[in-house]
């Protein structure tokens, strides 16, 4: 071993061995010491003298000792563990100070890293395949900027043989199966998936196999339809039976074999979705019946198409080689020819995009609201930072007689910045690991808004991986720059002599005080912009909750009916209907009973051209409901009746015209009576009711013109309808009777859905919620953070002021007078910050106004209550300081001299 590494092992096994080290050397220095007691003995000198002689010529045994360790410890090592104990230390002795530093950082950094955990598990984390950079998400451009991810089938079968560009093609697709267990059936979510879509994402099986190309046929393979189950169906509906490849599982009344079970960490290609079942594409006839999409070619446009990038082929290759082979695989797979044209006329072609994060239509729906957020808790991590900046130099002042003590006694400047950036770094540590503690909880929490707001069961993994805590780590440390760099430097500047003469009474430098003041200000502009930003949003929200729906949503609930796998049909489902209806309707606290296809405002779309006998046809938004839909509804009838279950065919087809359609159709004119046309060829429709506007699609467009038509009349096949039902009351005894009669009346089908049209009104709006309902929670974060700020600022700075105002009472100055006197000077800082903030305010609320409804982004009424609502934090936060110092005892202020 080398001389070098044996002087290291040395100094790095010292560290764990200090105690011994200094025994050690004590024993050394006193045997040395008793030799030279011995030595001056035999010489005849005095004992009296020989301590004297020993003590000169040894010295301070401290600085024999510090020297020493010297040679055998890492001295700066040594001097950072020193300072960070002497930190601690003062920590310790403050801990108001310390409370206000690590509350406002664990606000700061807490919602920053739960809004990044949010932002992570949706937006940046890969799926966890191999090489899942190499995956491309496959949309189709026609038209316009945006990228449609729908596929219909033929377009991807087409694609699915293009192996010059993608090693595999596949395309899932996200459905509820119906599952028939012991006693009932239950509706399971599940995925539909091309035969590559395992052998793309390449993760093995649990158990058995995963679903090939030979089991996405028509029939499945030889042994009939497969399915692969997830760990946690494995789990829950066979117990983790070993022997459950190839047992059966009956799916939409149909028996598929199970061929496979995956790991718990496969969540396939959509980050969003946990399915419990795989079933092969090509089995959607019998998942879905009695829709067939696949049938219905190129008019459906429901499947995700991903590939998997050939080695080598880069992104910008594969856009390359999809160009040309878009028109063809349309010419192929279309029959329509005008329709052909149309599409090509929108320059019609397939464009590869990075899928290693997998797609979910979720994620482009909160894209734009979440960095929004992230940039809102940005001005609250950097609002701390300024806070604690304040706090800090205002600390440092304090201490100034010491640090010049210390300065004038040898220690460097340096030394001294980096004892005091110490501070911060511990500070900045505490306070990020406080805030990790809290963030988990708070970023489930608005998973939980997220899933709410997107209006489906979706799941938003905000786990803590290598990347949050990655984040975590970089905001501590910019926060201990941020917070102790400024307050370091000025600190260690400036005078020495007046600094050790008057200490922490010294004048100080007007740029100073300047300084000091622009930060307060810059604090108090910065929480004004965010309040402001929050009361936008919450403004815009309630405009939203308050804008006429044209329907009446308190009470009323809705009960999900999935009839399309029982053997009921035509007139017979009909009178099921019928039955189920009038039966609920003497539930207790059940008003009225009806039906609708189509729930308004869950984004679910029918609409159709319809016209006048001989003239233009018109483009009207379409639903079919049952007797008593209206009333139910509270739409108001205008003219007319509503339907009848005596409405068949029979006697001839029925619509209802809303106001906007009637107005569209019968310009001028009653529209009772009178007769639209969809197709000249078929029978006309007689308008037997005007009934009043309601919203469709959503709250922020108005009411559509739109046309309902009987459930009694309908040509679909096996209609699965949703029972409205009006209310009062609790809602388990209405769910009790509505289960027990699906119970009696259909045994077949999955116990019905409920979810009350007020939640319908909430999700319908669920990225503005979201977003106003954070802002509101981060706005009063900024003003719990300016509070705690500027109180502790001013309350240092005012305690720097003790003799001065103890001596303005000795002389005569009255206490209200002093109250007034301090409190001035912070309002002077206060106001200033307000009318900085309030400019910068108005300059970017312009950013929000795609999030605004009915709202300006310069609302007066809303800049005049943040303005407001931030002056009274800001006079609280300096009046208490006033106060304090109003109540000193001036011979207290002086003898402190």
């Amino acid at each position: 071993m080398s001389p070098k590494v044996h002087e290291f092992m040395g100094r790095l096994k010292s560290l764990f061995q200090k105690p011994r080290r200094d025994r050690e050397m004590a024993e050394e220095l006193a045997f040395h010491q008793d030799l030279l007691r011995e030595k001056l003995l035999r010489q005849g000198i005095p004992e009296s003298q020989v301590e004297r002689d020993v003590r000169r010529t040894f010295g301070n045994p401290a600085r024999w000792h510090e020297r020493l360790r010297e040679l055998w410890q890492f001295r700066t090592l040594e001097n950072l563990l020193r300072d960070v104990a002497f930190s601690l230390r003062l920590l310790r002795k403050s801990p108001g100070f310390t409370a206000i530093a690590l509350l406002t950082l664990a606000l700061g950094v807490g919602a920053n890293t739960a809004v990044f955990s949010l932002v992570n598990g949706l937006l940046l984390r890969p799926l966890p395949v191999p090489e899942a950079d190499r995956l491309a998400v496959v949309g189709i451009v026609q038209g316009g900027p945006m990228v449609t991810s729908s596929f219909p089938a033929p377009f991807f079968r087409a694609l699915e043989s293009k192996h010059d560009i993608f090693e595999q093609v596949f395309a899932f697709d996200f459905k509820k199966m119906q599952v028939r267990g012991q006693t009932s059936s239950e509706n399971v979510p599940g995925m539909l998936v091309s035969g590559s879509y395992f052998s793309a994402l390449r993760t093995p099986p649990l158990l058995g196999r995963y679903l090939t190309p030979q089991d996405d046929q028509p029939g499945g393979s030889p042994s009939g339809p497969a399915v692969v189950l997830s760990e946690d169906f494995w789990k829950t509906w066979f117990d983790r039976a070993p022997n459950v490849v190839g047992s059966t599982l009956q799916i939409a009344n149909t028996s598929f074999t199970v061929v496979g079970v995956m790991p718990k960490r496969f969540i396939g290609a959509d980050p969003t979705q946990r399915p419990s079942l795989f079933v092969p594409l090509a089995e959607e006839p019998i998942v879905d019946a009695p829709t067939d999409l696949i049938k219905d070619g190129y008019h459906a446009w429901w499947l995700t198409v991903m590939g998997r990038l050939q080695p080598g082929v880069s992104l910008q290759q594969a856009n390359a080689a999809l160009l040309p082979i878009s028109s063809p695989i349309l010419h192929d797979t279309v029959p329509d020819a005008g329709w052909i044209a149309r599409k090509e006329k929108q320059q019609f072609h397939f464009i590869a995009e990075p899928g290693s994060r997998g797609f979910t239509y979720v994620r482009s729906a909160f894209k734009s609201p979440l960095m929004a957020l992230f940039a809102m808790c940005g001005g609250i991590l950097l609002l701390a930072c300024m806070n604690l900046t304040s706090l800090l130099m205002a600390r440092a002042h304090s201490r100034e007689r010491e640090l010049a003590t210390r300065l004038a006694m040898g220690a460097t400047r340096g030394r001294l910045i980096q004892q005091l950036m110490i501070d911060s770094f511990l500070v900045s540590v505490l306070g990020t690991l406080l805030g990790l503690a809290l963030a988990p909880a708070v970023s489930q929490s608005l998973a939980a808004m997220l899933a709410s707001g997107a209006g489906r069961d979706v799941f938003i993994d905000t786990s803590i991986d290598l990347r949050v805590l990655g984040f975590a780590a970089l905001a501590a440390f910019a926060a201990s720059l941020l917070i102790g760099l400024v307050p370091a430097l000025r600190a260690t500047s400036g005078s020495l002599n007046e600094q050790i003469k008057d200490g922490q009474h010294a004048a100080q430098k007007p740029s100073r005080h300047l300084f000091s003041k622009s930060m307060l200000a810059a604090e108090v502009a910065l929480a004004l912009l965010l309040v402001v930003s929050a009361g936008l949003l919450a403004t815009s929200l309630t405009r939203l909750y308050r804008t006429q729906v044209g329907f009446d949503p308190a009470g009323v609930e809705n009960v999900a009916l999935a009839m399309d796998k029982q053997p009921l049909d035509g007139d017979a489902l009909m009178q099921f209907y019928r039955q189920f209806g009038d039966n609920l309707s003497h539930a207790p606290g059940v008003a009225s009973v009806s039906f609708a296809a189509i729930v308004p405002l869950t984004h679910i779309v029918w609409d159709d051209s319809y016209a006048r006998p001989g003239e233009p046809a018109q483009d009207l938004y379409a639903n079919s409901v049952g007797p008593g839909y209206f009333r139910t509804m509270r739409i108001p009838l205008l003219e007319g009746r509503e339907f009848q279950w005596e409405d068949t065919k029979a006697t001839g087809l029925k619509v209802v015209l809303n106001h906007a359609a009637a107005t569209l159709l019968f310009p001028g004119q009653n529209a009772l009576g009178q007769t639209i046309v969809q197709d000249p060829k078929k029978p006309p429709y007689e308008v037997v009711g005007v009934v009043g506007d309601a919203k469709y699609e959503d709250l922020r467009t108005a009411a559509p013109a739109a046309a309902y038509f009987p459930i009694t009349q309908s040509v679909e096949a096996k209609p699965s309808y949703t029972a409205v039902v009006r209310f009062s009351g609790p809602l388990a005894p209405m769910a009790t009777a509505a289960r027990a009669l699906t119970a009696r009346l259909a045994p077949q089908i999955p116990s019905p859905e409920f979810i009350s049209m007020a939640t319908i009104v909430d999700n319908s709006i669920g990225s503005e919620r979201v977003m106003a309902l954070l802002s509101v929670f981060f706005a009063a974060c900024a003003l719990l953070v300016t509070a705690i700020g500027l109180y502790g600022t001013l309350s240092y700075s005012t305690a720097r002021r003790t003799s001065e105002i103890g001596i303005r009472i000795a002389l005569g100055a009255r206490r209200a007078g002093v109250v007034a006197l301090v409190f001035r000077e912070n309002a002077v800082v206060a106001l200033a910050g307000c009318a900085a903030g309030l400019a910068a305010a108005i300059a970017a609320s312009r950013v929000l106004s795609t999030f605004l409804y009915e709202t300006s982004p310069r609302d007066p009424w809303i800049l005049f209550c943040s303005v407001g609502a931030l002056t009274a934090i800001a006079s609280a936060a300096s009046l208490l300081p006033a106060i304090r110092a109003s109540l000193i005892e001036p011979i207290t202020a002086i003898r402190c001299e």
